[in-house]
């Protein structure tokens, strides 16, 4: 059976204006995203894959083109309608895990489900089951401080599942964690790609990272220099 497109980009462009100076990062891109696909993009500094990220995540909205998600355009629509969209459809990873200090990481798995009106039951129960998955059994009602940078890392990916989105997109999320920690992190993606049938977007300019994707996006001046299918190295457990 072959896999449908859950994002397309169409003759994408984002052009920004500083004073009377036009900068163009994204330039004509176009992109097929298929679900349940596991996706690296990269590119050196400047090269438009943070740009691309904030597109394809419904972070922002092109200069001209078309992004469709689920065959809806996303460029159209209005920021309450976006955000209700990234909350349903998309879980976000990053790089510096954007947890809230002040709350445990059962609290900061919890948020999410809060803003799309589950209940308190359901996403107590939610949020503890996805901290277990990632194996934060014991650490719970640990606060961010009290917590290594894997871990911490670990609770940003149960948060960013606790809606049970599609597609799960991650920004450069090994950049502040040592080798070791990150290949740990990258393994548990894999792990949600095979087992629980998510789409994985991981932006990165690591190339090893991008060694664990069957696919990989290589941007430059703001275009698609090379999009091409290889045989990834890792596998889950």
């Amino acid at each position: 059976m072959v896999a449908k497109t859950i994002i397309e980009l169409k003759d994408v462009w984002k052009i920004y204006k500083m004073g009377k100076v036009e900068v163009p990062a994204l330039q004509g891109v176009n992109l097929k995203i298929k679900r349940r696909e596991f996706l690296a993009i990269m590119g050196p500094s400047g090269s438009g894959k943070s740009t691309l990220m904030y597109m394809v995540g419904a972070l922002d909205t092109p200069t001209k083109g078309s992004i469709l998600l689920d065959n809806k355009d996303i460029a159209k629509m209005s920021e309450s309608k976006l955000a209700q969209i990234r909350g349903r459809k998309i879980g976000f990873v990053f790089q510096r895990f954007n947890l809230i200090p002040s709350l445990t990481a059962l609290e900061n798995v919890i948020l999410p489900m809060a803003f799309q009106k589950v209940s308190e039951e359901k996403r107590n129960k939610k949020a503890k089951e996805y901290l277990e998955l990632v194996g934060l059994k014991e650490r719970m009602s640990h606060k961010p401080t009290e917590l290594s940078g894997g871990e911490r890392q670990r609770v940003s990916i149960a948060r960013a599942l606790s809606n049970d989105p599609e597609v799960i997109l991650a920004d450069e999320p090994t950049g502040n964690l040592d080798s070791k920690t990150g290949d740990h992190i990258m393994k548990l993606l894999v792990d949600l790609h095979v087992k629980k049938k998510k789409t994985i977007i991981v932006v990165t300019h690591d190339a090893d990272i991008a060694n664990y994707a069957d696919r990989k996006i290589v941007l430059k001046d703001g275009k698609v220099l090379k999009d091409g299918r290889h045989h990834k190295i890792y596998a889950a457990e």
